[in-house]
C-alpha cells in the first residue's frame, strides 16, 4: 500500500463506552463530524462509523473526524463491507473481500477508529475445519498488509447469527490465539439468535466471558468490541434487530455480568433507533 499510518495512534478504551451503530439519528445536520459533539450531548461515548455498503467518507472528512474528536473522546470502531467471504469459491471474490476490509480499515483509521469488525466468511458446502484454515490464513495476509501500511487497527470477525454463516465463538478466540491484531467482536444478540434463544442467561453470559479470559486472558476483556440490541430469531437463526424492549434479551443480566468481569471495550448498539437503546444500557449500566 502506498500509504503509511504510522502517525496515528489511538489509545485503547479505558472503560466500557457506550454507543452507536453509524451516526446518532438525532444528529442535525446529520453526518459524521456533527455526530461527535452530538453522542457527547447524549452521554455516549462511542460511534461505530457504517461501512457496510460502501466507504462513505473521504480522507479530508477523516481529517475533520479526528479534529472534532480531540476535544470529545469519543471512542471509534468500524463495521466493514457486508460482501466479504473469505471462503469464497471464486479467487476474485476472495481478493476483493481481502481488498474491501483493507480498504475499509485503512479509512477507518485515518479517522482515529481503534477496531474494525466484519462478517469473515460462509461455509458454504466446505467442512468446518477447512474454513476455519482459510480464514486464518487470509486473516494473516490481511493483518500483514496492515502492519506494512503501519495500521495498528485491531481486525474484528465477528461472532454471527446463523449457522450457515463461519463465527462461533470458539472460532473467533482461536483466531485471536493464532493472529496479531485479530481478536473478537461479540455481538450478543448473534450467540441468542444462532443458538435459537440459547445464551441468555446469566450463566451462559459467564460462560462466554470465561471463554474469552481463558483463551485471551484479561487482555480479551479488557479490550472488547461488543454488538447489543434486540433480536428476532427463528430455526435458522437470525431475523431482525428489535428494540432491547421489545425482544426475549435478558440484557439487563448480560450488563451485570460484565459489570463482575470487570470489562472494558465499547459496546455498539444496532437496535432500529441507535441512541435510545445506547442511552438506555448506559443508564443501567451507571446503575448497577
Amino acid at each position: 500500500m502506498d500509504i503509511n499510518l504510522s502517525h496515528i495512534k489511538v489509545k485503547p478504551p479505558e472503560k466500557l463506552n457506550f454507543g452507536t451503530a453509524g451516526i446518532p439519528l438525532t444528529t442535525n445536520p446529520r453526518n459524521t463530524v456533527n455526530a461527535i459533539p452530538r453522542l457527547k450531548e447524549l452521554g455516549l461515548s462511542a460511534m461505530e462509523l457504517e461501512f457496510v455498503r460502501n466507504i462513505n467518507l473521504s480522507p479530508a472528512i477523516a481529517k475533520q473526524i479526528v479534529e472534532a474528536n480531540k476535544e470529545q473522546d469519543i471512542i471509534l470502531t468500524c463495521h466493514g463491507s457486508y460482501f466479504i467471504n473469505l471462503n469464497a469459491v471464486d479467487k476474485d471474490t476472495v481478493i476483493a473481500s481481502k481488498k474491501r476490509i483493507i480498504e475499509g480499515a485503512t479509512m477507518a483509521r485515518m479517522a482515529g477508529a481503534y477496531s474494525m469488525t466484519f462478517h469473515a466468511a460462509f461455509y458454504l458446502k466446505d467442512e468446518k475445519s477447512a474454513v476455519y484454515d482459510k480464514v486464518l490464513e487470509r486473516l494473516k495476509e490481511i493483518v500483514s498488509e496492515l502492519k506494512e501500511s503501519g495500521n495498528e487497527m485491531w481486525i474484528r470477525p465477528e461472532t454471527t447469527g446463523k449457522e450457515s454463516q463461519f463465527g462461533t465463538i470458539k472460532e473467533i478466540i482461536q483466531l485471536s490465539q493464532e493472529v496479531e491484531n485479530v481478536l473478537p467482536c461479540v455481538d450478543f444478540a448473534h450467540l441468542h439468535a444462532r443458538t435459537n434463544g440459547k445464551y441468555n442467561t446469566t450463566e451462559e453470559f459467564r460462560e462466554v466471558l470465561t471463554m474469552i479470559e481463558n483463551g485471551l486472558g484479561r487482555r480479551g476483556l479488557d479490550n472488547m468490541h461488543i454488538h447489543m440490541s434486540g433480536i428476532e430469531y427463528g430455526a435458522k437463526g437470525e431475523k431482525k434487530h428489535l428494540f432491547l424492549e421489545e425482544s426475549d434479551f435478558n440484557w439487563k443480566d448480560l450488563l451485570t455480568v460484565w459489570k463482575e468481569y470487570k470489562i472494558k471495550g465499547a459496546v455498539i448498539n444496532e437496535s432500529p433507533n441507535v441512541e435510545d437503546d445506547a442511552a438506555l444500557m448506559k443508564k443501567y449500566w451507571d446503575g448497577i
